[in-house]
């Protein structure tokens, strides 16, 4: 999963890109030269604030939960930027004579400050862009709203001397002192940035595009400043496609960047101004003048100098100041391997026939792998249906701003029916009656019909063809799709084939003659895992894929005509916590029900049935030191036992593997009784899930 800081070309950007900032309020070159300085300031340097744009797009946009929490910590930032520069802005004057219009136009377009524009700027885009993300002409609306801005800005000579189109634009400069704004500037960046997440970049293709974008936008800002045609210059023609591609570019690069980044980039683009009005006091203070400030490269180098050190004193006083927040791998933890998940998804999605979807099934936090972030990966992949099993595992996912079918499979409750519509979520109906309350909450409702082909647990029979009808003609109902469940569809005996082919042939039978009498079936589909790998064939939609979508047989002797390749995804590890000496024949745990057969050391591990491992597990093991050692004793809530005497040295603070590498899921499950589902499922939140 791509997190800002996997991403470690992005992140160290975040950082080039903020003493390009710098570079543009302090021009570092015109000491030597007028035309260099141009060119790096008003043309390079200008990729820096629409790098930012794309950054928040990238992370943010689509997203609801945390494009609010972006929302809610920019709008607290820069009201602590606005007070920060206060002093400032008295000593100059700026805020003498301010009227209410006046003060409003410098809080929704100019800042308060002159680098303090990009706050509202990115606040009001942001919101602008999450609206245009819900059309299909968003992208368009963008890069019109995007022109309309290049001609107020570096194209204004070619309009200025039109009266008309002029006094439109000198209105807008009354509400807004440069189209450079959240309006016209930063929603085309924003969504670019969002439709970049997925990407996949090589870098080479990106950095022949990159170069070329790069070199005309250098020959268009000297052409333009040739013709004086410049308002400002913050805008170009070719400015959109020089970030594409240096976005693109910057998702090549893998490996974890500092944490660190970051915030200290966002301290030395808000800390410099004042840095530069300090430098000047200094300089003028120690008779530096003529290093510091009249030299235009040593001016810069010293401001940049010192909104770096301004910025590491704050995060250091930050580091010491903020709470705690415990290491998520402290205790036990979930490791989920991203790269597993995409592979079995995409090998799975080989063995469909044409026409057929994958359809993930996400239910019980994606089997403990984490449901928001699972959601996110398939997404990114392209894929559009996901099952779950209630209402409000959909509701999480479409806060999470997760697009596309979600089909609840099990029952929602009419006090939940309003979720349903305002979450536009599918759900699953099983009989006439329950259909009948659906219809008459009085809303829309997508659902799908579930039929009973011999499972016997839900769903109406495919006989009774006059209930199944009725669904369809019921009122605010909208019908997309049918479907079965297969019941013996893991094991490929002849009785076990026979009876699966017999639920195909019913199922199917049913859509064929609801289709003869004039309805539309929508999506059909049949197969969840084992439907899949062993009956890949079957006519359908959509193919509900669990556990094989995570890489784990439900149970190590289940048949599968095909695998294709699947990796478990999903590792379960714990730190040691104690290591004890027992002697042969002492008990061990609750009702002391181990007895140490011969002199043991005994590992103690801080996880338990309170996170879901099973308290039937005494027998599995754990890998320590590439050692199986078993688990003995009874599980405890939050602790259990592991026999390490054969695992060479073990001490407080190693870590032990559950589930992972070496030690299959399928074999716990075995050990416990059970299947890997329920292994998997019980997996609680109280263990922290690390994505690699």
């Amino acid at each position: 999963m791509k997190t800002a800081r996997t991403l470690s070309g992005i992140e160290y950007f975040r950082l080039a890109a903020a003493f390009l900032v710098v570079a543009i309020h302090c021009s570092p070159l015109t000491t030597y030269s007028e035309t260099a300085d141009f060119i790096l300031t008003r043309a390079v340097a200008r990729v820096a604030v629409p790098f930012f744009f794309m950054v928040t797009g990238f992370f943010v946009l689509g997203r609801p939960e945390k494009l609010r929490r972006f929302l809610k910590r920019t709008a607290l930032l820069y009201l602590a930027c606005i007070l920060l520069y206060l002093p400032l802005n008295l000593y100059s004057g700026a805020l003498s004579g301010l009227t209410p219009v006046g003060a409003l136009r410098e809080l929704l377009f100019e800042g308060t400050f002159y680098h303090l524009w990009y706050f509202p700027a990115v606040l009001l885009g942001a919101a602008i862009a999450s609206l245009l993300m819900c059309t299909r002409a968003g992208l368009g609306i963008a890069a019109a709203l995007y022109v309309l801005g290049l001609l107020g800005d570096s194209y204004w000579g070619l309009i200025s001397g039109v009266p008309w189109l002029s006094d439109v634009y000198e209105v807008i400069f009354s509400l807004a002192g440069y189209t450079r704004s959240g309006l016209f500037f930063a929603p085309l960046f924003l969504l670019l940035g969002a439709r970049l997440r997925g990407r996949e970049a090589s870098g080479k293709g990106e950095a022949a595009g990159l170069g070329a974008a790069l070199a005309l936008v250098l020959c268009e800002a000297l052409l333009l400043r040739h013709l004086g045609w410049q308002r400002h210059d913050s805008m170009y023609v070719f400015l959109p496609a020089v970030m594409y591609f240096l976005f693109s570019l910057l998702l090549a690069p893998r490996g974890e960047a500092p944490g660190w980044l970051s915030p200290f980039s966002m301290l030395v683009y808000v800390l410099h101004p004042w840095v530069i009005v300090l430098v000047r006091g200094a300089a003028r203070q120690l008779g530096l003048w003529g290093l510091l400030v009249e030299n235009s490269l040593g001016h810069y180098l010293a401001v940049c100098a010192g909104s770096a050190a301004a910025a590491a004193v704050l995060l250091l006083i930050w580091a010491r100041l903020r709470p705690a927040r415990p290491s998520d791998t402290a205790r036990a933890w979930v490791e989920v391997d991203s790269a597993a998940l995409r592979h079995n998804a995409e090998n799975l999605r080989a063995l469909l026939p044409v026409g057929c979807e994958l359809m993930p099934v996400l239910k019980c936090e994606a089997y403990g792998h984490g449901l928001v972030k699972t959601a996110r990966l398939m997404s990114s992949m392209g894929i559009r249906a996901f099952a779950v099993a209630c209402a409000a595992e959909g509701v999480e996912l479409r806060r999470a701003g997760i697009r596309g079918e979600i089909l609840i499979l099990g029952w929602t409750a009419p006090e939940s029916f309003p979720c349903l519509s305002r979450y536009h979520l599918t759900q699953t109906v099983t009989e006439p009656a329950y259909a009948r309350q659906l219809s008459a909450y009085g809303k829309n409702i997508d659902v799908h019909i579930k039929i009973d082909t011999g499972m016997h647990r839900l769903g109406i029979d495919p006989e009774d063809i006059a209930s199944v009808e009725e669904v369809f003609t019921l009122p605010h109902l909208r019908v997309r799709g049918m479907y079965t469940h297969l019941c013996v569809s893991d094991a490929l005996d002849e009785a076990s084939r026979a009876f699966t082919e017999a639920q195909h042939r019913r199922f199917f039978a049913l859509a064929e003659e609801l289709c003869r009498r004039g309805y539309c079936v929508g999506k059909l589909h049949t197969q969840s895992s084992y439907g899949l790998l062993n009956y890949p064939d079957a006519r359908c939609s959509y193919a509900r894929v669990g556990i094989a979508l995570y890489g784990v047989r439900s149970s190590r002797g289940d048949d599968a005509a095909r695998w294709p390749g699947l990796e478990p995804a999903l590792s379960l590890k714990a730190r040691v916590e104690q290591v004890r000496s027992v002697k042969a024949g002492e008990g061990l745990g609750y009702g002391l029900a181990y007895t140490a057969p011969r002199e043991s050391r005994i590992a103690v591990l801080p996880i338990g049935y309170g996170d879901g491992f099973p308290r039937a597990a005494e027998g599995a093991c754990a890998l320590i030191n590439g050692s199986r050692a078993p688990v003995v004793g009874r599980v405890c809530m939050d602790q259990l036992f592991v026999d390490v005497t054969d695992c060479g040295e073990v001490r407080p603070g190693d870590t032990v593997t559950l589930i992972g590498p070496g030690l299959l899921c399928e074999e716990l499950a075995e050990a416990c009784g059970t299947i890997s589902n329920e292994i998997l499922s019980r997996l609680g939140k109280r263990l922290p899930k690390v994505w690699l």
